[in-house]
């Protein structure tokens, strides 16, 4: 996808905090579905693939008062600059955990939002982020984040939830259409994101640790939506991502192989490593929001998942037969282990030549320094 030097000057010129004011209200179903108007639309490439590059738990921000922590985010800047100039991506995602939002100061917490995306402004980029627990803190929101992320990044998708959907601390649910090609009436993919919340709240209380039950309503809703304008959720793929992983995959992690699903797997999903599993947090809270994006989002490649810094597998969850991937933590900051290596997903759509039916889906570990790793197909194969 080429952008025109032009957007981004137009981007400077009105600002887009003021783009809403400048619009008529958008009321009808096709209106509704073109959530980006005003921006360039998504698409594969003319050889009929879309790369998607994963940088997951950033952690910016951390002990700011110190040498270490702003090498920290130097270092995480040196990896997000090397990385997109090597993978060249159509398009980015921040999966959660832009922040840490502990280590903040309320008068410049979201300044820190400024040196996140400026690689990706720099190599002209679309991006779209989701947001993590270390994101929700005393100095910090997720609502602030994304209102930041919308004023300086001129290709950034991310949304705000519709009115009502979330719960508290829950602001950013969304989705954002991929085409095959820019004129094409319909999207070929889907890419969701779901807000896990997490952390604490402005008052520092803890805060709901899994993806609100209005969101199960809102994906429905949506989906028919979708169905009604361009025609079934068949004819659509899907990917979806959210920071922290869903419950249901604790048993799973007991049941995978290194061969069948390659990748680090250094952190065991115990007390608070996924949604409503927290001792504050009542058991499998997350649920309805995982049997509707089941049932109603047909064609779900992956969801895709961050949080847990030692893991980078890929495995199928059986009751409902869908798969799920840890991301690769990319930034210095956060806990981990040296040895960890840092890096990001990859995630690479084929779709077929004549455009129709489902395209192939690999996806890969990619290391700072180059190195691949974890290579699966997203696919029946998965876990075989």
């Amino acid at each position: 996808m080429v952008l025109r030097p032009g957007f981004f000057l137009l981007f400077n010129l009105l600002g887009v905090l003021a783009w809403p004011t400048q619009f008529p209200e958008r009321t009808t179903p096709s209106e509704l579905l073109d959530p980006y108007p005003h921006k360039p639309r998504i698409t594969f490439k003319d050889d009929g693939t879309l790369k998607i590059t994963v940088f997951s738990d950033l952690h910016f921000g951390e002990n700011p008062w110190d040498v270490w922590g702003p090498q920290q985010d130097s270092n995480s800047t040196r990896v997000m600059k090397r990385v997109l100039k090597d993978e060249n991506p159509d398009y980015a995602v921040l999966n959660g955990d832009l922040i840490t939002g502990e280590n903040t100061f309320r008068e410049n917490a979201t300044r820190l939002i400024d040196e996140i995306v400026a690689p990706l402004n720099a190599a002209r980029v679309p991006f779209s982020s989701a947001h993590g627990n270390h994101d929700n803190q005393v100095n910090i929101t997720h609502a602030e984040e994304i209102a930041r992320e919308q004023q300086v990044a001129p290709l950034s998708y991310t949304r705000f939830s519709a009115p009502g959907v979330g719960g508290e601390g829950g602001a950013g649910n969304y989705w954002v259409p991929i085409y095959k090609r820019k004129s094409d009436n319909a999207p070929y993919l889907i890419i969701w994101f779901f807000d896990s919340r997490g952390g604490v709240t402005p008052q520092n209380k803890p805060a709901a640790d899994w993806v609100d039950a209005s969101v199960a309503d809102w994906i429905e809703s949506e989906t028919k939506l979708m169905d009604e304008v361009w025609g079934p959720g068949e004819q659509r793929s899907a990917l979806a991502f959210v920071h922290i992983p869903p419950h249901v995959m604790q048993p799973v992690q007991k049941t995978i192989t290194p061969e069948k699903n390659p990748g680090l797997n250094a952190d065991v999903l115990g007390t608070g490593s996924a949604q409503s599993t927290s001792s504050t947090s009542p058991p499998a809270q997350d649920t309805p929001f995982w049997d509707s994006a089941n049932k109603n989002i047909k064609n779900i490649v992956a969801f895709i998942s961050g949080h847990d810094h030692g893991n980078e597998w890929c495995a199928r969850e059986p009751t409902k037969d869908f798969v799920f991937c840890f991301d690769k933590h990319s930034g210095y900051g956060g806990y981990g282990d040296s040895s960890w290596g840092y890096g990001v997903r990859n995630i690479v759509f084929h779709a077929p030549g004549n455009g129709k039916g489902k395209p192939k889906v690999e996806s890969w570990i990619r290391l700072e320094e180059g190195q691949t790793r974890a290579h699966v197909w997203l696919d029946h194969t998965l876990g075989h």
